[in-house]
């Protein structure tokens, strides 16, 4: 864990929750601010934590003066990145917006209440079971403005619309290798091992390929 002075009145600290619990409970400060983060590659959360850390040190410098244009001027300086974004990362980030909205204008994606109401699952606390399932690695979700959707192609009709027991499969394969969106991606997207066939379709019908061609692109993905 990381706990860097920026200014005489603010610190920040970065690492697991434990450690900073427990460098919190050395602290005399009268607030804390904490951003946690439920899926981060170390390399992006490094990033990141400084950013966030030289944003909060330079705003609290800002609001400690009188608010002059100078002071705006600072403040705007320090929420706009310090360089322009490349072309490539834009062109990615534009990609990146039309894979998600395309994905999310499918209407292959179910709300928790929409599982339940399926599944005939209890209506009082309908994220329940959907999230019991995602925790056993049953099926996988999306996360969309602070709502999780789950694929509607994951559900058995047979079985009361419960997982199909191949998607198990698949997600333990891409374990470390693809979130909730890139198996989102994956499997809406025409797949050459399958002969030109979406893994979605096929996943309740020939189970077996889709999970052939899941550990194809796992070995595609470790080589590069």
């Amino acid at each position: 864990m990381n706990a860097v002075q920026e200014h005489p009145g603010i610190s920040t600290l970065t690492g697991t929750p434990e450690e900073v619990l427990a460098r919190l409970g050395k602290s005399h400060a009268d607030r804390v601010l904490v951003v946690a983060f439920d899926h981060i590659r170390p390399t992006d959360f490094e990033a990141l934590a400084e950013n966030v850390s030289n944003v909060a040190s330079s705003m609290f410098e800002v609001l400690l003066e009188r608010h002059g244009p100078e002071s705006m001027e600072r403040l705007a300086q320090a929420l706009v990145p310090r360089t322009p974004p490349s072309p490539r990362l834009l062109k990615e980030a534009a990609m990146l917006v039309q894979a998600r909205k395309a994905v999310l204008e499918s209407g292959d994606w179910l709300s928790a209440a929409d599982v339940a109401q399926l599944a005939g699952l209890s209506t009082r606390n309908p994220s329940a079971q959907p999230n019991k399932w995602k925790r056993q690695g049953l099926i996988f979700a999306i996360h969309h403005n602070g709502v999780d959707y789950y694929p509607g192609y994951g559900l058995d009709r047979d079985a009361g619309f419960r997982p199909l027991k191949a998607l198990a499969q698949v997600i333990e394969i891409f374990a470390g290798h693809k979130d909730g969106w890139g198996m989102a991606y994956w499997f809406r997207s025409h797949n050459g091992f399958l002969g030109g066939k979406r893994p979605q379709d096929l996943l309740g019908t020939q189970p077996h390929r889709v999970i052939d061609a899941a550990r194809d692109e796992v070995q595609e993905i470790a080589h590069g």
